[in-house]
Parts: structure tokens; C-alpha cells; sequence
């Protein structure tokens, strides 16, 4: 096994004389060899805290070994198994005390940015042609409405399309 930097990878952002006149992000996001760079800091536990920190219990090492690879399309498509917003939850999730928190290269180090490596592929997602559909069950016929447009009400929304409502 390499040896395993100790540090992120930095994300590089806007300068402050920059973003004091613009209304654009702040951070500029990985390239793809800076996602790959970080990916492979993983060091895929058998069993991952990660993903017990993770409320949607995402497949962390899964869609992190993709993207070490370079395979961001299969990335992408463990990702969409269990979460139908990365783009949004890259961005706002508090992943420092959910899935960063628990990840066991933190108790020595800095922990994987797992964060910034979703929003990546899901960043990579929007540049392509064609996006990464969800599995969706045959039609049951029954409808399901849902209260609300947060996060929650949009995940709800998103699983019960999947599951043929």
C-alpha cells in the first residue's frame, strides 16, 4: 500500500479581490485529477465509518474507489443508488460530523474529503451529455404527495419515484 499524505487535497477557491465583486461559488470544485488525487487517500476499511455517519448510507469507499480509478461514470452510479442529490449534499451536508467525522483516517490525520469528492462527481455529472438515471421499479399505480421542498421533502420525493410511485 503507497503511503498515504496526511493532508487534503486543497480545493482551490476564489481570490478575495475576485469574489468581493461576483455572486459565483467560492470554491472552484476538484479537477479531475485533484478527485483523484484525494480518492486515493481512502484506504477502503472493511468497516467503514463512514458510512454509518453517512444519514443516507451512502457506499463512501464504493463511489471513492471509482473515482481513484478514474471510472467517474460508475462513481456516479453508486452514488445515484442511495443519494439523488450529491450535487447539493457535496455542498451543504455537514459531512464533519457525519461521514468525515467517523472516517477512521481522522483519528491520525486529516479524514478523506468525501465531501468535496461528491460534489465533484456530481459536478463531472453536469458537464456530460447524458446524466445518470436512478433504477426505477415498475409502476404500482399509487400516488404519493409530499409536504415540502427541503432536502428531506426532495429525497422522499426522488426514493418514491425509484420504488414506482
Amino acid at each position: 500500500m503507497a503511503k498515504v499524505s496526511p493532508k487534503r487535497t486543497p480545493m482551490k477557491e476564489q481570490a478575495p479581490e475576485v469574489r468581493r465583486h461576483n455572486f459565483d461559488e467560492v470554491p472552484f470544485g476538484y479537477t479531475p485529477e485533484e478527485a483523484r488525487a484525494e480518492a486515493q487517500r481512502c484506504l477502503q476499511c472493511k468497516k467503514p465509518g463512514c458510512v454509518e455517519g453517512c444519514p443516507v448510507q451512502v457506499d463512501i469507499p464504493g463511489f471513492i474507489r471509482h473515482i481513484a480509478e478514474g471510472n467517474f461514470l460508475e462513481a456516479m452510479k453508486v452514488m445515484k443508488r442511495t443519494n439523488v442529490l450529491p450535487a447539493i449534499c457535496g455542498r451543504v451536508c455537514p459531512q464533519e460530523t457525519q461521514c468525515e467525522g467517523a472516517c477512521v483516517l481522522g483519528r491520525k490525520m486529516e479524514p478523506v474529503a468525501i465531501g468535496n469528492l461528491e460534489r465533484f462527481i456530481a459536478d463531472w455529472e453536469a458537464t456530460q451529455p447524458e446524466c445518470v438515471m436512478c433504477e426505477i421499479q415498475p409502476a404500482t399505480g399509487k400516488k404519493v404527495a409530499v409536504i415540502g421542498s427541503g432536502p428531506a421533502g426532495l429525497t422522499l420525493a426522488g426514493d418514491m419515484r425509484k420504488l414506482g410511485h
